[in-house]
């Protein structure tokens, strides 16, 4: 009886491209992410790397739109952003997932994820309530405090800070591009990411 091998069956179709990795950050509203996201993509792509964006807001837009932000909508958005992660990891890519992502677990479940096809490096983007509310040029922190906004991350919604992340990043303490040098430094520990040697 002669076996048949399906395409999906077939052992090519199971193998990864090395190299990939997620660089996840996490942190509160106005903490930093996305400005240090859009330092370190670009160093990344100078030293060959295909970059792809995970933003949390982007996301909403055209991934998760219709979701709330009950802990269930929260929960579905960033497993979403970890299954779009993983592929793109699979890949080859070098993603950066920027979302609050303010749970522990569901965090820990992106991981998962990601890790069946490479390296995931959590970064916590650490800046107080207090100074998040000072840089909020739209004012949803205030409102928040008022209770004109519920269920706001940091204000009357839990911040479940990392157990215990790759690197933290106080953006109190470091301006965007030295948190951007400290993170490209953390992947060329990890091996991730060459070196740069000076010409």
């Amino acid at each position: 009886m002669t076996e048949h091998i399906y395409a999906h069956e077939h052992p090519e179709s199971d193998r990864r491209r090395e190299g990939g990795f997620t660089l996840w950050f996490t942190g509160l509203s106005g903490a930093g992410k996305s400005t240090i996201a859009h330092l370190v993509g670009p160093e990344l792509e100078r030293r060959g790397l295909v970059v792809e964006y995970l933003d949390g807001d982007t996301v909403r837009t055209h991934l998760s739109k219709g979701l709330g932000f009950s802990k269930e909508d929260r929960d579905t958005n960033i497993e979403r952003i970890g299954w779009v992660a993983s592929r793109l990891t699979r890949q080859g890519g070098a993603v950066i997932a920027a979302a609050i992502s303010p749970y522990e677990e569901t965090r820990r479940k992106a991981r998962g994820l990601v890790e069946e096809w490479g390296a995931f490096v959590e970064v916590h983007v650490k800046a107080s309530v207090d100074e998040c509310a000072r840089r909020d040029v739209k004012g949803l922190y205030e409102k928040a405090f008022k209770g004109e906004i519920k269920g706001f991350t940091g204000v009357d919604d839990p911040y479940e800070e990392p157990s215990a992340p790759e690197l933290v990043v106080d953006t109190e303490q470091h301006e965007p591009e030295e948190s951007a040098r400290l993170i490209v430094e953390k992947l060329e520990q990890l091996g991730l990411v060459e070196s740069r040697v000076a010409a």
